[in-house]
């Protein structure tokens, strides 16, 4: 077995109005490029969460009196005079002008009302037996048939829409106790209270057990049940205890297209609550890796504006249908308009195994456990291939029944190439539970491969 911190082989294997901010950041990372993502749930503590003042243009100064200074010879009744005689010659000019200009204008529209006069029949049949042309038109316009004001859909989104708080307690820089809170975002999706929202929103108090409080748009303030959370995927379901509530629509995101308009409500900073923001599907099927989840988390790209407390809220079609969960957008200075939420087909298949199961089922299992701190360097240092090394295998799982034990690398799973442990976790997320595929392992200065037929990945 293999031993990083040896540099050998060795033989054995956070109920106020006002709220303040969480020190520190989560980020999201794009692969290999370790460019940086923001979950954007919160303002650092000690931040000021004041909105912005805005620079106004200063006012032009007003031109000094330059009457007492005219040109040498010229006085004031001189200047007065020449004025007067260029404003009449212009006046006459002008007025000539434009009666030449008005007569061939009457002439040119007379003719254009005999032409559309004499083709109107024509024009009627090219809209009704249009080409390709005719095709686009006819699909824009069934999708645009159900859009909503942006108005209407606001006033909607306001009674779907939820913030979502908690109080955390951590240790400062100088050792001390202090309290602050988590700001994200959320959406009712049934009437009984169910709500969707980011795992990263919830993912402090989920994990300390502190309490979950959920604030609607008239200010009503619940305190919320975690009922499930998925955090390879940052999805979380919530619960409180209220009837009546207002629903989101769920619609189908597999049916978006690039340039479809989105809107995005939310709360921003923690203090605009109810915020919408407007813009476009900017690419879909982005491939975003996270912090949270070390997990590459399939995402649609928006450029409707996303800040702290964003999070977790819905992304909107023109139709008024949620299509996304807002989750994060590119944080680097001078980039704008970048953000990215995960498709609500994705998300929804992910809470309807969270109500039924507890858990998202179907999901692969490889059984081994992997040395994070094997890379490239161990490698050539020891004259073996790049891949996962594995630390130890389970008992009775699928990678002992096919042969693999602990000492191997693995370098390939299925059609993935694997150069480290992060690349063995995103290969076997590419597969079900149940499917069967080639491992390429190293093992004794020589490779070999075996079958493996993944287990059910399941809590504990």
């Amino acid at each position: 077995m293999f031993d990083p911190e040896e540099n050998k082989p060795v033989n054995e294997n956070p109920q106020g109005e006002e709220t303040d901010r969480v020190d520190g950041e989560y980020h999201f990372r794009n692969g290999y490029s370790q460019r940086v993502y923001s979950d954007a749930h919160y303002v650092r503590e000690g931040e000021s969460t004041t909105p912005p003042r805005y620079y106004t243009p200063p006012e032009r100064t007003p031109r000094s009196n330059r009457s007492s200074q005219t040109k040498k010879g010229v006085g004031i009744g001189a200047l007065i005079a020449c004025c007067l005689i260029c404003t009449i010659l212009g006046s006459l000019g002008g007025a000539a002008l434009l009666g030449y200009v008005f007569n061939r204008r009457v002439v040119s529209l007379e003719q254009s009302v005999k032409e559309l006069s004499s083709g109107a029949n024509q024009i009627v049949l090219m809209q009704s037996t249009g080409g390709s042309a005719g095709s686009v038109n006819a699909a824009e316009t069934a999708y645009e048939s159900g859009a909503m004001s942006a108005g209407d859909l606001y006033d909607m989104a306001c009674q779907q829409v939820v913030g979502v708080t908690t109080e955390v307690t951590y240790t400062n820089y100088f050792g001390m106790r202090s309290s602050a809170a988590v700001s994200g975002s959320g959406f009712i999706i049934s009437a009984d209270g169910y709500i969707l929202t980011n795992y990263h929103v919830i993912e402090d108090a989920y994990k300390a057990g502190i309490d979950v409080n959920v604030i609607l748009h008239d200010g009503t303030r619940y305190k919320a049940q975690i009922v499930g959370v998925e955090a390879d995927n940052d999805v979380a379901i919530l619960k409180i205890d209220a009837d009546g509530l207002s629903p989101v629509t769920l619609g189908n995101s597999e049916g978006m297209r690039v340039g479809d308009t989105i809107y995005a409500v939310g709360n921003p900073l923690g203090e605009l609550e109810f915020s919408m923001t407007t813009g476009h599907v900017s690419a879909k099927d982005r491939r975003i890796v996270t912090d949270s989840s070390g997990e590459s988390i399939s995402m649609f790209q928006i450029d409707a504006p996303v800040n702290s407390g964003n999070s977790g809220g819905p992304v909107y079609n023109a139709r008024g249908e949620v299509v996304g969960i807002v989750t994060a957008k590119y944080k680097s200075s001078g980039v704008e308009g970048i953000g990215f939420a995960i498709p609500i087909n994705d998300a929804a298949a992910i809470a309807q195994d969270l109500l039924t199961s507890g858990y998202v089922t179907g999901k692969a299992h490889l059984g081994v456990v992997a040395n994070t701190k094997y890379n490239e360097m161990y490698a050539q240092y020891y004259g073996w291939p790049v891949g996962a090394y594995v630390d130890s295998v389970e008992k009775g799982g699928c990678a002992e029944k096919a042969g693999i034990e602990a000492g191997d690398i693995i370098t390939r799973v299925g059609d993935y190439q694997v150069r480290r442990y992060d690349d063995l976790r995103s290969a076997i997320r590419r597969y079900s539970a149940g499917e069967t595929v080639e491992v390429d392992v190293y093992r004794a200065d020589a490779s070999r491969t075996v079958s493996v037929t993944f287990d059910e990945d399941r809590p504990g």
